[in-house]
This record gives structure tokens, C-alpha cells and sequence, in this order.
């Protein structure tokens, strides 16, 4: 690992079948491992806001997910394969962390609690599930059509097809191509069809699976109160099926959740028993100047 000037680590670990991961590592405590949504990574999206105010409380790690910033990207692509990236993660934590995800991210962060990752505690923030009818489904039409534009390279045109899927006003989608971030964003787009992949059972309008009950890892499932009501709706669901859950609404949040209002909820959540208090021993590396 290299020392980074703001005094955390910058380093990559290697995933099951090779790729390289990496990540960065700030703060001081328990471990807690952020995964990003679509097209996010450590350079861009919400998670270093979010982990800078963490750092008060947890060792926080930060990783570019496979195909994005810094990290490898091993084909064949599989979902499978990015569980086993968080099980590097939680490796390199030290044998266990806490996880929080964003957005997709969320769901591929209940997806590793609920393969039996070293996962003391979850949480999740707007996962999009898609339980109703108060949107459409997202159809295999449209899945085959960006697995299409992905094989013929056409990165704005994948980023377009993203934006509108997730309800992003054209005109809106047409300012962004004129900023700086529409490279960021087409410099991953090859890596839109991952989290389709993670969503694709999850957005057809039907219940969630039931055998989700099963997971018994303390879970906080968050949304925004100014957020679509299909997405809450969604949220609303997992927490109906999950065991052992906390649910909270944010208040004037949207899915653009501040990490100024997002943070204190998770602190809170995370160090609010012994266990968390008890359970953690420092990294290898925390003492290391």
C-alpha cells in the first residue's frame, strides 16, 4: 500500500479469478466497505464526500468496482464475480466489515451479505427495485439493445440509453454531454450492462424473492421522502421481507442523497451496540506512518 498525502492508502487487492481491484483506505475504526452504483467510481460519484465524513468513525474503504478507474476488468463478465471483488475487500479490511451500498450498489451489497460474506452489518440506499406498476418494467428488449450498443463501442449512446432508463430528462441528458463529466461517464460505459445484470431479475414489476427472509444480517434500508414512489415502494418491500431490518425515510432527500444528511444515519446505525463496539480490532496498518 503507498501512503496518500491526505494520510490515507491507496493500494489493490486481487480478486478470486485475478482482476485487480482498486482502492483506497481513510479513517480510523471499525471497517466499512462503500460500493458504488452505476457508472461510479472513487473519482467520480457520491461515495468520497460520503467517506470523508465517515472517516470520524470507521476505516473506510473505497473501491473502483471491476471495469472502472483503476481496477481490471477479467472477462467474462458475471455477477458472481464482483461478490468475490467485496469478499477481497472485506479481506483486505482485516476478516470482516460493515458494507454500504448506493443505488445498485446497494442490491450487489445484499447480494455478498446474502452469499455469506463476512458481513456484520448492511445498508442500503434506494436500491431501484421495480415491485409495481407505477413505472414499466425494464424489458429484455432493452437489455439485448445496450448489450448492443456496449459490443459496438458506442459510449454515448450507452450513457444516453442509461440516462433515460433511469428517468433523466432529455434536455437534461443533452446539457451533460456538453460538460466535463460526460467523459467520465462514457469512459465507464462499457460497465452499464454489470449492474443491469445485478438489477435484471429485480425490475420487472414483481414481488421480491421470499427466500431473501432467510438473511439475518442487520440491514438498514434508506430512502429519500422526495424520491419516486416506485422506488420507495421497493425499499418499502425489502424491508417487509428481510428479518432484521431498520427502515428509514430521509427527508427531503432524492436519490442524489446529501452526505451530509446520509452519514449521522449510518453512523448511528453501525455503532449503535456492543457488537460494533467490540467487535472491531485495528488494521495492520493503522499504526504506520
Amino acid at each position: 500500500m503507498t501512503r496518500l498525502p491526505s494520510g490515507g492508502w491507496t493500494g489493490k487487492v486481487l480478486s478470486r479469478d485475478g482482476t485487480s481491484i482498486a482502492f483506497e483506505r481513510i479513517g480510523e475504526g471499525p471497517p466499512l466497505v462503500l460500493v458504488d452504483g452505476a457508472m461510479c467510481y472513487r473519482a467520480s460519484g457520491p461515495m468520497r464526500p460520503l467517506a470523508a465524513l465517515l472517516a470520524q468513525y470507521f476505516t473506510v474503504f473505497l473501491y473502483d468496482r471491476r471495469g472502472r478507474g483503476e481496477s481490471g476488468n477479467v472477462l467474462p463478465y458475471a455477477v458472481e464475480r464482483e461478490i468475490e471483488d467485496i469478499d477481497a475487500m472485506i479481506k483486505a479490511a482485516g476478516g470482516w466489515a460493515f458494507l454500504f451500498g448506493v443505488s445498485s450498489g446497494a442490491a450487489l451489497a445484499l447480494a455478498a451479505a446474502r452469499s455469506g460474506l463476512a458481513v456484520r452489518r448492511l445498508g442500503m440506499y434506494e436500491a431501484p427495485f421495480i415491485v409495481d406498476d407505477l413505472r414499466p418494467p425494464v424489458s429484455d428488449e432493452f437489455l439485448a439493445h445496450v448489450d448492443a450498443l456496449v459490443t459496438a463501442n458506442r459510449r454515448s449512446d450507452t450513457v444516453k440509453q442509461f440516462m433515460k432508463a433511469v428517468g433523466v430528462p432529455g434536455v437534461f441528458i443533452a446539457l451533460m454531454r456538453l460538460l466535463p463529466a460526460w467523459s467520465r461517464l462514457t469512459a465507464v460505459a462499457h460497465t452499464v450492462p454489470y449492474d443491469f445484470a445485478i438489477m435484471r431479475d429485480y425490475q420487472k414489476g414483481r414481488p421480491l424473492p421470499a427466500a431473501w427472509a432467510t438473511m439475518t444480517v442487520p440491514t438498514i434500508a434508506i430512502d429519500g421522502g422526495r424520491s419516486p414512489a416506485w422506488m420507495r415502494n421497493g425499499m418499502r418491500a425489502l424491508a417487509d421481507i428481510l428479518p432484521n431490518v431498520r427502515y428509514e425515510t430521509l427527508a427531503g432527500q432524492t436519490h442524489m442523497v446529501s452526505a451530509k444528511v446520509l452519514a449521522p444515519v449510518l453512523e448511528k446505525f453501525f455503532t449503535s451496540d456492543e457488537v460494533a463496539a467490540t467487535a472491531y480490532r485495528p488494521h495492520p496498518l493503522s499504526s504506520r506512518t
